[in-house]
């Protein structure tokens, strides 16, 4: 006999259908009685059993065989079970709104069951039968206890307000779940962006990504330093485990080689950080822009004089640096297939909707027209340096002024050529894009740009094989569309319109990127 440790999800499948919480062990015979497998079934998706054996973990398609033992679920009144654990902020409004939409539109009646504080399920009946379809149970903690979950094979789905860590993918690697960086074993579900926010009382607007992570270091402890009132900085974080205070330290504190110093009040939920800012003239918080609520956002500032201002727009395009996509991770094992038709919901028209409507920002492309771009020209001509010359800016400016821009970017992990999470989240949208014609008989120009580091010529190489690279990498994903339909096309004019200061870390990672330009 084989003995596992079971899941806790899969111990609540049994539990529900009325078998032994610890009774199984299965046989599975074909049709023709020739082929049988004993083993301990580790779950059942209502159309393939998934089978600890002898020969290791196996799928078995139902419908070529019958079951055995007292493991074998009810087959008729099948009732599926997807676990989803990690982020309170995601389970709290984000998942719930998703959930609701995609039971109206499949026709299921929705209702909910509480447990305690953190644990609580979406139970989804069919309309038509009244019969029990679905169970969504959710533990809403935080990312790192996601994750942890599903390492332990207590979850199927994390809810992660960062990317997985290094050590974490190892682990996930190990237990048979494949890449969680993967393709199909992650996405980006929304978009948001960290933000500072103080009370709008308090006369200061403006901070620079360095200083924002020396006052949270504890270097900078006084408003005067930006122009305030002789008062003292109260600093307000969320608390140290959430994954969106993990995203805070990842693009704050880490490009400033910086820590957090002691002297942070923490809040366990983002409704209570902004009301306390919200409440205090002198308080100083970082937290996601959709948590903003009724305080004032501090514009992101350098010393050339450029501006970024965390709006819907600069976070979808990515030209806000302080970005903070919202992840689903799942292993490489089958899902229920009501869970499959969920999480491909999730990336249609109307779930993108919901996400707009729910305060996140959604992946829907949108095109930019040249004269709501703002000064991005004006710019580009006002800080162009000696290497620019005024026929390239000429050559950028007749190229790109009969164009709209997308408000799908791409831009690379510091130091790597590999796109960044949301990057290649947003290949996987372009190329369903092309797949569905979205693009038949139009112009895509795939346009890369670099920072103002080295000399103009090699920039703009640079920048041109990552153009190229973008477009193969669209290209490969966009397995069915026909892309003869399509006029694709890259350019590139390396350092000659620069988004932010090249005097930090964070502007020379907004600077390189590839825009895509559409006709």
């Amino acid at each position: 006999m084989i003995i596992v440790k079971r899941a806790a999800v899969f111990a609540a499948l049994f539990l529900f259908v009325g078998l032994p919480l610890f009774a199984q062990d299965v046989s599975l015979t074909s049709r023709d009685g020739k082929v049988e497998l004993s083993g301990t079934l580790l779950g059942f998706d209502g159309e393939f059993y998934r089978l600890s054996t002898d020969y290791g973990e196996l799928t078995v398609d139902g419908s070529g065989v019958s079951c055995a033992g007292p493991g074998c679920p009810n087959l008729q009144d099948f009732v599926a079970e997807i676990q989803m654990s990690g982020s309170a902020s995601m389970g709290a409004v984000l998942m719930p709104a998703l959930i609701d939409a995609f039971a109206q539109r499949n026709e299921y009646s929705v209702s909910r069951e509480e447990a305690d504080h953190t644990r609580f399920a979406y139970l989804l009946t069919r309309l038509d039968t009244g019969k029990l379809a679905a169970r969504f149970g959710f533990r809403a903690t935080n990312t790192d206890e996601g994750f942890a979950d599903l390492l332990a094979d207590e979850a199927d789905i994390v809810m992660a307000l960062r990317e997985i860590r290094k050590e974490e993918r190892i682990n996930a690697r190990e237990a048979g779940m494949g890449d969680l960086t993967g393709a199909n074993r992650s996405r980006v579900l929304s978009l948001d962006a960290v933000v500072p926010i103080v009370s709008l009382s308090n006369p200061v607007k403006r901070i620079s990504p360095f200083d924002l992570a020396q006052v949270f270091a504890g270097k900078i402890t006084n408003w005067q330093a930006f122009g305030g009132p002789d008062a003292p900085i109260d600093l307000h974080l969320p608390s140290d485990a959430s994954g969106l205070n993990q995203a805070i330290v990842d693009q704050v504190m880490t490009p400033a080689k910086l820590d957090l110093t002691d002297a942070i009040i923490r809040h366990a939920l983002p409704s209570e950080l902004a009301e306390a800012v919200a409440k205090d003239t002198f308080a100083l918080g970082i937290t996601s822009y959709a948590e903003r609520s009724n305080t004032q956002v501090l514009t992101l500032g350098g010393t050339c004089g450029f501006a970024l201002d965390a709006s819907r727009r600069t976070i979808k395009t990515e030209d806000y640096p302080l970005t903070a996509p919202m992840f689903l991770y799942f292993p490489a094992r089958r899902l229920p297939l009501i869970a499959r038709e969920f999480l491909a919901f999730t990336r249609s028209p109307d779930a993108q909707n919901v996400i707009r409507r729910a305060g996140f920002v959604d992946q829907t492309p949108e095109e930019i027209a040249i004269e709501d771009q703002g000064n991005r020209f004006a710019n580009a001509i006002a800080v162009a340096g000696p290497e620019t010359s005024l026929e390239e800016l000429q050559r950028m400016t007749a190229t790109l002024s009969p164009m709209a821009r997308l408000t799908t970017s791409f831009r690379f992990e510091a130091g790597s050529i590999r796109l960044d999470a949301q990057s290649r989240s947003n290949v996987q949208q372009l190329a369903r894009a092309l797949e569905q014609g979205t693009y038949d008989a139009r112009q895509l120009l795939f346009v890369g740009f670099s920072d103002g580091d080295g000399a103009a010529k090699s920039n703009r190489d640079i920048a041109l094989r990552r153009a190229e690279a973008v477009l193969r990498a669209v290209s490969a994903a966009a397995v069915t569309a026909n892309l003869d339909r399509v006029n694709l096309g890259v350019d590139a004019f390396g350092e000659a319109m620069p988004m932010a200061c090249d005097d930090s870390d964070w502007g020379r990672q907004v600077n390189r990127r590839v825009e895509v330009w559409v006709r």
